[in-house]
């Protein structure tokens, strides 16, 4: 089984002031924290080893995990110290702890029913598959156009979709980054289109970025 890295470093401006004292990926939602969702969505698709790479109000999550964390899980933390690495930095940071083979990656602060047995098997030659969402009303111009299942950069003549937060990755995709640098996934992603190795899969349930306060209280608003 592939193992998975939850994205969990981030300061989560946009929800201040509630993430002056409670680290994102432990927000509360529909009563009960994204992380712990994440979890046990995880342990229901038959993964066994997880690592959560942490730097904001690290301390709270690393004793969420050490406490509250399903026991049937092999959970290793990659810290970022005292700054955050970004989406690709947090990732290269973790490859030790990855291993050699594909991996899926999640962002802690997305809240969704997807099913992680859906993914496929990575090809030798993909770098990255994508799981793709209609675009919500705050992010109306997409990330990614489609053809079949090869991703395409946005095209003005296309329909667009919007990256969901979750995708797979070969660890080669960070090839010629040194560990501890900081930078993004997306164009690294972009790159990957260019060489024609990413694919992508639409997912049409519930999904949302647990970006702002007002989604935040949608979202409970659902219960």
């Amino acid at each position: 089984m592939m193992k998975a890295i939850i994205l969990a470093a981030g300061r989560g401006e946009r929800l201040r002031p509630l993430t002056d004292h409670t680290p994102k990926p432990l927000t509360t939602v529909q009563g009960k924290p994204l992380l712990g969702r994440h979890l046990e969505q995880l342990l229901n698709a038959g993964f066994k080893d997880v690592v959560i790479n942490v730097c904001w109000l690290k301390e709270k999550i690393k004793d969420f995990v050490n406490h509250q964390a399903p026991h049937e899980l092999n959970i290793q933390i990659s810290d970022e110290g005292n700054q955050a690495l970004e989406t690709g930095g947090g990732i290269r940071k973790a490859l030790p702890l990855l291993g050699k083979s594909p991996f899926l990656a999640i962002s802690a602060d997305v809240f969704t029913d997807f099913n992680f047995n859906e993914l496929p098997v990575m090809s030798d030659q993909q770098l990255v598959h994508l799981v793709l969402v209609e675009n919500p009303k705050h992010h109306p111009d997409g990330d990614f156009a489609l053809s079949g299942e090869r991703m395409l950069l946005k095209q003005s003549d296309q329909p667009s979709y919007t990256y969901s937060g979750i995708g797979l990755f070969h660890p080669e995709l960070f090839t010629g980054f040194e560990a501890g640098n900081v930078f993004k996934l997306a164009p690294l992603i972009k790159e990957a289109i260019k060489q024609r190795r990413a694919t992508a899969q639409v997912h049409t349930g519930q999904w949302s970025d647990v970006g702002t306060l007002e989604r935040l209280d949608e979202l409970n608003r659902q219960q």
